[in-house]
């Protein structure tokens, strides 16, 4: 009975890395949209959102369903809650990536971003995606130490948020409103983006060791 309990929480967690990878590809093509003006890839990464939520509720429901049929203890219901949170952490980070491509449609035929903020929003969106792959590998492999590294990335990711609005603050910002808005929310649902790779990481930990990390709630 144990083994088929651990087999199935071993599934959840192929699932959970597997939704993880769908997540990232969902925030590169958002950001293909939001750079090139590309209303087709927007439109791939929003109608996309329905299969995410999809494997989000298939993924409730077998952990639920453990929860119910099995009632496990200790470190099992640990991992069996943590993974429940993981999963609306990765569905979050996947709408996130629908406002970046909403904001990409917006703005068809016109790119969203200007010219001066493009280095800084590329580099944001690169962060960003790299925090997602790397979170698909810590909860494959439950690794702890990639776990922690994720939120040293996580403070550049905070730096260059400060940054957009320090050039949008600058008396040499010549976009406009419509323009600032854009940059203001696109380097929140970055950072947001960041910010939940980084909780689901945490989980990991706490998954792994039973510490919990100061920016986890349990």
């Amino acid at each position: 009975m144990r083994q088929a309990f651990h087999e199935q929480l071993d599934a959840i967690f192929a699932d959970l890395a597997d939704l993880c990878g769908d997540v990232e590809g969902a925030v590169r093509l958002a950001t293909e949209a939001l750079l090139t003006g590309d209303a087709s890839v927007a439109e791939r990464v929003i109608s996309g959102d329905a299969e995410i939520d999809h494997k989000r509720e298939l993924i409730e429901d077998s952990g639920f369903m453990l929860l119910s049929l099995q009632q496990p203890v200790a470190s099992d219901l640990r991992t069996v809650v943590a993974a429940l949170r993981m999963v609306g952490d990765l569905e979050r980070m996947g709408d996130l990536s629908v406002h970046v491509a909403k904001i990409a449609r917006l703005r068809v035929p016109n790119i969203a971003v200007p010219e001066p903020m493009r280095p800084t929003l590329v580099r944001m969106a690169e962060i960003a995606e790299d925090m997602v792959r790397r979170t698909s590998l810590v909860i494959a492999d439950r690794d702890i130490d990639e776990a922690k590294a994720l939120a040293h990335a996580d403070e550049e990711m905070d730096d260059l948020r400060r940054a957009t609005f320090a050039e949008m603050l600058s008396a040499d910002w010549s976009h406009g409103v419509e323009a600032a808005i854009d940059v203001a929310l696109l380097g929140r649902y970055y950072e947001r983006i960041a910010d939940h790779a980084v909780s689901v990481a945490n989980r990991v930990v706490f998954v792994v060791t039973g510490e919990t990390p100061y920016s986890v709630e349990v």
